[in-house]
C-alpha cells in the first residue's frame, strides 16, 4: 500500500472501528454505491485535487471513498471541530489498498480541537493546492480569499453545501469579492427536502431527546426560523406531541407557519413559553441575554444553524452565577441569580452533529450523490466566478436512482400526454 499523505488524526489506531462504521454507514447508501462502481470504472476525477471542507462521520467517509474511486486526490478537513469522529478520521487516512477508493486520504481533523487548531486543519488541506473545493459553512473559501490568496489561480471551482454558505457566497458575489465560481449544492431541490428538511429536522429532534432525555410530547418547542430546517424541526416537534411556536422575520415564511397550524409570536413573546428552544435562522444573537432572563427553568437550547452565533453563549455566561459543565454529555446548565437553570446543548454548536450522530446514512446517500456527481459536473465545466445552480440533471438522476433502489416505480407519460403539454393549442 502506498504511504498516505499528510494528514493530522488523533489515532490510527482507530482506524479498523472507523472502517466498520463506514461500511455499516454504506448499507443504506444504495445511491452512492452505484455511483461509485461507475467512478471507479470510468475514473471522471482521474488527476483532480479535490479540497474538502465537511463533517467526519461515517456518511462522509462513504463520499470519500466515492471520490477517490474515481480517481480525485482528496484532502479533508472537519467542518465542525465537535462533529468530527476520531476513527473514521483514522480510516479514511488507513484505508485498505491502492484503487479500491478507500483510503490515500490527507485527513486534517481531530475531535474538540480550539479554533486555531482548526484553522490550521483548512490550512492542512489547502496546501494540497486543489483544482475544486467542497465547502460547508464557506470556510475553505474565506480561507482562500484572505489568507491564501495566492491558491486561487489553481482553483478551478467549487461547490457549497449550506444554508449558511450559500448565502455567504451570494454576499460575496454581490459585492465583487467572489473569485471562484460555485455551485450552490444546497439549493438543489434533493438537497432542500431530503437533507434540510427531513434530515435536520430529524435529528435535531434526536439530539434535543439524547442530550437532555426531554419528553417532546406536552411541551412547547419554539423554532427560529421557518426555512427548510425550520420546518423540518417544527413539524417532527408537532408529530411528538409539542405544541410548537415558530418566530419569523420573513411574511411569507411566518403565513407559512400559520397554515401549516403552528403559532407565531415575536421571540420576546416566545422566549416565557418554551420548554426547548431551537435556532435555525443562520443569523447571530437570535437568543440573547433579554430572552434568558423571562425563560423557564430547565428550558433547553439548542442550536442547529450552521455556526455557533444564534445563541448569546458570551451572553448567557455573563447573566449566569455559575457554569455546570457536563450535567449530562454535552449539556451545561446555567445558574441565573434567582436559581433558575437553562440547559444549553454541544455549547451551542451545530446540535444534531455535536450532541447525536446527525443525518441518518439514507438522507446522506441522497445529498452526498448530488455532491459527488457535482464535483464531476465541475471537473469538466467551464464556468464564470459567481454562484451557480446546479444542473437539474444531476437532481433527477440522483431522485430516479433512490426511487429504484427503493422499489418505488413511476407512471409515464403517454405521447399523447406528452404533446399536450408541450402545445399551448387544444
Amino acid at each position: 500500500m502506498p504511504a498516505a499523505p499528510l494528514h493530522d488524526v488523533a489515532d490510527l489506531s482507530l482506524a479498523e472501528q472507523g472502517r466498520r462504521r463506514v461500511d455499516f454507514a454504506e448499507r443504506a447508501m444504495p445511491v452512492l454505491g452505484l455511483l461509485r462502481e461507475r467512478f471507479a470504472r470510468d475514473r471522471p476525477l482521474a488527476g483532480v485535487r479535490v479540497a474538502a471542507c465537511l463533517h467526519v462521520t461515517p456518511e462522509t467517509g462513504a463520499l470519500a471513498r466515492t471520490l477517490v474511486a474515481g480517481g480525485a486526490e482528496l484532502h479533508l478537513a472537519a467542518s465542525n471541530p465537535l462533529s468530527t469522529q476520531d476513527d473514521v478520521a483514522a480510516a479514511l487516512v488507513v484505508g485498505d489498498g491502492a484503487g479500491s477508493g478507500r483510503g490515500g486520504i490527507g485527513v486534517h481533523a481531530r475531535r474538540g480541537v480550539d479554533r486555531d487548531g482548526y484553522a490550521g486543519h483548512l490550512l492542512g488541506v489547502l496546501d494540497s493546492r486543489p483544482h475544486l473545493l467542497l465547502d460547508d459553512g464557506c470556510d475553505l473559501v474565506n480561507v482562500l480569499h484572505t489568507t491564501r490568496t495566492d491558491l486561487l489561480p489553481g482553483v478551478r471551482a467549487g461547490g457549497e453545501q449550506t444554508s449558511t454558505g450559500v448565502l455567504r457566497l451570494r454576499q460575496m458575489a454581490a459585492d465583487g469579492a467572489l473569485r471562484l465560481p460555485m455551485a450552490a449544492v444546497n439549493d438543489t431541490p434533493m438537497q432542500l427536502l431530503v437533507a434540510n428538511r427531513h434530515g435536520t429536522g430529524q435529528s435535531t429532534l434526536d439530539a434535543v431527546v439524547r442530550a437532555t432525555g426531554t419528553l417532546i410530547a406536552g411541551t412547547t418547542v419554539v423554532v427560529a426560523g421557518y426555512g427548510w430546517c425550520g420546518s423540518g424541526i417544527a413539524a417532527r416537534a408537532r408529530g411528538l406531541g409539542a405544541s410548537v411556536v415558530v418566530t419569523e422575520v420573513e411574511p411569507s415564511k411566518a403565513l407559512e407557519a400559520v397554515l401549516d397550524g403552528h403559532r407565531v409570536l415575536p421571540m420576546a413573546e416566545a422566549a416565557g413559553l418554551g420548554d426547548v428552544f431551537v435556532t435555525t435562522t443562520g443569523n447571530r444573537d437570535v437568543l440573547t441575554a433579554a430572552h434568558f432572563a423571562v425563560m423557564k427553568d430547565g428550558a433547553v437550547l439548542a442550536n442547529a444553524g450552521h455556526f455557533d452565533v444564534e445563541v448569546d453563549v458570551g451572553g448567557l455566561e455573563g447573566e449566569a452565577v455559575a457554569v455546570h459543565r457536563g450535567v449530562r454529555p454535552h449539556v451545561d446548565a446555567y445558574e441565573l441569580p434567582d436559581g433558575r437553570r437553562l440547559l444549553l446543548i454541544a455549547e451551542g454548536r451545530l446540535a444534531n452533529l455535536a450532541a447525536a450522530d446527525g443525518h441518518p446514512a439514507s438522507v446522506m446517500d441522497i445529498s452526498f450523490a448530488v455532491q459527488a456527481l457535482t464535483v464531476e459536473w465541475l471537473a469538466g465545466a467551464e464556468l464564470g466566478a459567481g454562484v451557480h445552480g446546479v444542473p437539474a440533471a444531476i437532481d433527477d438522476e440522483v431522485a430516479r436512482t433512490k426511487l429504484a433502489a427503493l422499489g418505488v416505480r413511476l407512471d409515464v407519460l403517454s405521447a399523447a400526454q406528452s404533446r399536450y403539454l408541450s402545445s399551448w393549442q387544444a
